[in-house]
Order: structure tokens, then sequence, then C-alpha cells
């Protein structure tokens, strides 16, 4: 009988469990709500200068601090509501980020009036779609590129905030908008298979 055959992945997901299944299941998948969008983008933003495992293990406790990340829910958060998740352990505590999340969520209701986030992203990918850049080392990605310097800057003007180039290149990656697997991780064509069929929607 032979020996099962060993699943490769992309080397940062390592031995972790957790990590692990977010690789397998999560990352480069495309999110198909704006809410779904909207959380991640909040969450990539809390990452920055952070690991995102220590995002990963406290995403539940986001949420529920977070209202689920509705969105017009955040947007009647007040100061009361920031001094209380200034308090909460269960999440990662700087004021800066609670208070971007709120603006976030007041410019997410804003653009929801004339187009949806989803709609806003996926347009600046171009006609190409999502890059497959089949990369073959960690080495062969960047930490940002010239279509999350866009985002970066169309976000901005929106209201939104802590959306950075590298942040909205992280975005990116675990949001569907790029294939960043590596072409001999198990995850490369189903990703790719996934992102092209949202883009021909």
């Amino acid at each position: 009988m032979s020996a099962a055959k060993e699943v490769v992945r992309c080397p940062w997901a390592g031995n972790d469990a957790d990590y692990q299944r977010y690789h397998d299941t999560e990352w480069g998948v495309p999110l198909k709500t704006d809410r779904a969008i909207f959380e991640k983008l909040v969450l990539e933003g809390f990452q920055a200068g952070l690991s995102w495992i220590t995002i990963l293990r406290k995403r539940e406790n986001f949420r529920r601090a977070f209202e689920k990340f509705d969105p017009e829910s955040i947007a009647r958060f007040t100061s009361k509501d920031v001094a209380r998740l200034m308090t909460d352990a269960g999440i990662v505590r700087n004021r800066a980020k609670i208070e971007a999340t709120i603006d976030n969520a007041k410019a997410y209701l804003k653009l929801r009036e004339r187009t949806t986030l989803k709609k806003l992203l996926w347009n600046e990918l171009g006609e190409s779609g999502p890059l497959q850049r089949g990369a073959r080392t960690i080495g062969d990605i960047p930490a940002e590129n010239e279509t999350s310097k866009r985002i970066s800057k169309l976000l901005k003007a929106e209201g939104f905030r802590f959306v950075g180039p590298t942040t909205v290149y992280a975005f990116m990656q675990s949001a569907g908008l790029v294939n960043d697997h590596l072409v001999g991780c198990f995850r490369y064509d189903d990703c790719s298979k996934l992102q092209q069929a949202v883009h021909s929607k």
C-alpha cells in the first residue's frame, strides 16, 4: 500500500493547524458579499504591524466586538463604544484602528449609495482579472503592486483609512483579487479557477 501523498502548501502556512486551515479554505478565495469584503479589509487594517495569525485567532472576538461587521451598526458607534473597545482584551486595542473602523463603516455606507464595494474593487483589476502570478518562491511575491497602489488611492478618496498599498495588497491576496499561492501549492489551480469564475460574471 502506497503512502499518502503529502499535501504541498505555501510555506507561510507552516505547521500551525489554524494557519493551515485558513490557507486551505480561505486564502485566495473570492469573497461573495460586501460585508465579508468589508470585514476582511478592516481586519487587514488591524493586522498592520502584527502577524496575521494574531488577527486570525482573535477573529471571532472582533466579530463580537464589531457587531458581526455590520457597517450600519458600526457607523453608529460613539466615543463610549471606542472606550469600551479599548478595554476589550479579546481584540487589538489600538485606538486609531478602532476609530478608523468606524470611519470605514461610514465610508462604506456612503459608497453603497452609488455602487458596491465588490464592484469598486473588481473593476480595478481590468479585463484580465485577478493576476495569476505563478510564483515559485515566496521571494517572487511583492509586498505591493501597481494595482494595490491604485486601489489604496481610490479607497482613501472614498474616505477609508488604514488602507495603504501594502495593507491593500495583503487584502487582495486573501480576498482573491490576486492569486499568490505558489505554483507548487495544491491550492493554486483551485483558486485560479474560482477567481476567474467571479471575474467572468
